[in-house]
């Protein structure tokens, strides 16, 4: 009979409870008690969601400098062995210089070193050994210095073409010589450029990347 009644009496309208407002009745003590852990679970998350901070995500961003730093004797050797490829092939600017007096007066101081370069046949190839295997192949020498001392290397290895074209095609007159001599003179501007470009750069700590030869000496140094 109890059951019948409970089952056939009219809904109970949903219970909202509030932490300010009671309640227009009064609850039994199970639910009393019931009530005031829900409210304070309630109030504590709200609580806790309020003074939570929140975190920041910072993305830190390196801005590199593209100039290589190098010290005072990096800069200074490898703005010497820029000198080697011009040595070995100043021979090819016997038509420009004769020509161009700027030019003799630029190349004038260097004379006496080149004599001496010059007084010994094998003085080119002891030198290519000396810097290939005392300075690129040496990681006590920095990656700047091992990087210019290579482009030396690989543009003084580059002289091999004109200088066998000239062996094997050497005329005497005519459009041949024409020929040669623009050849002749076109090798040896490009060898000033690069001896100033790259004599100068390293003066100034930055890295000079000659055209043709930089990737392969980028190859040849890890």
């Amino acid at each position: 009979m109890a059951i019948s009644n409970l089952l056939l009496s009219p809904p109970t309208p949903p219970l909202i409870f509030s932490n300010n407002k009671p309640l227009p009745f009064n609850l039994p003590p199970l639910l009393t008690s019931f009530k005031k852990q829900l409210c304070y679970h309630h109030h504590f998350s709200l609580t806790t969601n309020q003074t939570k901070p929140k975190r920041s995500v910072f993305t830190v961003q390196s801005k590199g400098n593209n100039k290589s730093s190098a010290d005072a004797p990096d800069r200074l050797i490898s703005a010497i062995c820029y000198f080697y490829p011009f040595f070995d092939g100043i021979q090819y600017g016997k038509y420009v210089i004769t020509q161009f007096s700027p030019i003799q007066a630029l190349i004038q101081p260097l004379i006496p070193a080149i004599k001496v370069f010059k007084s010994f046949p094998l003085n080119g190839f002891l030198v290519f050994l000396t810097l290939y295997f005392v300075v690129v192949r040496n990681p006590n020498f920095s990656r700047y210095v091992r990087f210019n001392t290579m482009q030396a290397i690989v543009l003084d290895v580059l002289l091999i073409f004109p200088d066998l074209l000239e062996r094997s095609f050497n005329p005497r007159d005519g459009l041949g010589l024409d020929v040669v001599m623009s050849l002749d003179s076109t090798v040896f501007l490009f060898l000033l450029v690069s001896l100033i470009y790259g004599s100068s750069s390293c003066m100034l700590g930055q890295v000079p990347r000659l055209p043709i030869v930089a990737e392969a000496a980028d190859r040849q140094v890890l």
